[in-house]
């Protein structure tokens, strides 16, 4: 078994590259502990969220629909022979055994690194993103020009629009798809709750259709996500469990995705392996994310909110540093068989998995900012409030055994050396914006 293999990571943090990961003999067909019936009920809701936010929802705001207008308008610009060349030139296999990847998401926090680490050992690349305006797009034209120094291009484009994945998929023959396109973030769904239905759900079930009439059929490899286990009070969380009882519409659509994903594997014969991630952070990663506005708020003297849970219990998060991510996206890649369908019809049974990609050792909100602290030598002002009920949940810890015998997921990074990591890329890149502003 080849060992992976980390390469040094650059000033800017640039993920740590494994090495090729072959594996024959682990194949983890997911067991859903749940019945016919369960699945059924999760079909139904999937198609109640569809009919909720697309019929009885109300009409869009004016600026939201001028900037879904203007939107498409870009992602009509895509094509042409320069186009062309660009596409297949990045999605050119460079090693013997190389994969060739689609990676939806390509200029999020995770798809970046990912996206990075694959181009680095020798994989065809090419990346997809619709720089949506949830968080600072500038920070996404940044990773993808980081990207395109790497040779990675990104096609600025939807997992909506069919027909640019059709003529992507007409283009290249890609073995693998990495799937990590979605909206993010549990509390903005109380704000923009069709996002996460238009996105999350609508966007992987056509990503799906046309991966599964495509020929070959690629394996896919998708972000599930903690916060499918919502409610759960077993702790540490097991793929095993009971994730029927979501916190979120967040959750609750990461959870349909996995009920459809068992659907598409089942009928179409399409390989599919689901993350569970947990609290994923490190350089480049999302201004949404407590230990990111931290930073920002201790920087500038604003007081900074901590919640704590029921009776002043602590909130504590499984917090992974992006390389240990990294590794285990990579992994399930390389394990990842091939599909069995071919031209939408299934030819066998095919491989379906789910794993926990955590770092197995909760953090206390409070020791989060302690050490920010730290490594800013700044005090932060802080304030305590219980927490709301707006999705989050008060605890999260993973169980990684399957993980770590099937894909040899061993995280290696704690909380102490990943902010530091974290502090010095933020520090370096806001320094640089500031200086190029003057």
């Amino acid at each position: 078994m080849t060992q992976l293999k980390p390469i040094v990571a650059h000033i800017d943090s640039i993920p740590t590259t494994p090495g090729k990961f072959k594996s024959s003999q682990y194949i983890h067909r997911l067991r859903y502990h749940s019945s016919l019936p369960k699945l059924t009920l999760w079909s139904l809701l999937f198609l109640a969220l569809i009919f909720f936010f697309f019929v009885l929802s109300p009409p869009s705001s004016p600026s939201l629909a001028a900037e879904s207008s203007r939107r498409n308008l870009q992602n009509t610009a895509w094509g042409g022979p320069v186009w062309e060349r660009r596409v297949r030139s990045s999605a050119r296999v460079r090693s013997r055994t190389g994969l060739s990847v689609l990676v939806t998401g390509a200029a999020g926090f995770v798809g970046t690194h990912v996206s990075i680490s694959l181009k680095r050992r020798g994989d065809g690349v090419l990346g997809l993103d619709n720089f949506n305006s949830y968080y600072d797009i500038g920070l996404k034209r940044s990773r993808r020009a980081l990207l395109e120094r790497t040779g990675v291009f990104v096609v600025e484009g939807d997992i909506n629009d069919a027909v640019l994945l059709r003529k992507l998929f007409d283009m290249v023959a890609f073995t693998h798809v990495m799937h990590l396109a979605a909206q993010a973030g549990v509390r903005y769904a109380m704000q923009n709750p069709g996002s996460y239905v238009q996105s999350n759900v609508a966007g992987f079930v056509n990503l799906l259709e046309v991966c599964k009439s495509v020929n070959p059929q690629p394996a896919i490899v998708w972000a599930s996500s903690s916060s499918v286990y919502g409610l759960n009070s077993k702790v540490p969380f097991s793929e095993k469990d009971r994730t029927d009882h979501p916190a979120s519409l967040y959750a609750a659509t990461k959870k349909a995705d996995e009920a459809i994903a068992h659907v598409y594997n089942h009928i179409y014969g399409l390989s599919i392996t689901g993350l569970r991630f947990f609290t994923v952070y490190g350089p480049w990663g999302r201004p949404d994310m407590a230990y990111f506005f931290f930073t920002r708020d201790i920087l500038k003297g604003k007081r900074i909110t901590i919640f704590e849970g029921p009776d002043h219990s602590t909130v504590a998060r499984d917090f992974t540093y992006i390389d240990d991510i990294v590794k285990g996206c990579l992994a399930a890649l390389d394990t990842a068989k091939k599909s069995t369908g071919s031209g939408g019809k299934k030819k066998g049974s095919a491989q379906l998995r789910i794993y926990n990609l955590g770092n197995t050792s909760p953090v206390p909100v409070s020791k989060l900012v302690s050490t920010l602290e730290k490594h800013l030598k700044v005090k932060a002002k802080r304030k305590v409030l219980p927490l709301p009920r707006n999705g989050d949940v008060p605890y999260t810890h993973a169980n990684i055994s399957l993980a770590r015998k099937e894909l040899h997921y061993k995280p290696t990074t704690d909380l102490e050396t990943g902010l530091k990591k974290f502090v010095k890329w933020y520090l370096n890149y806001y320094d640089a914006k500031k200086k190029s502003a003057w």
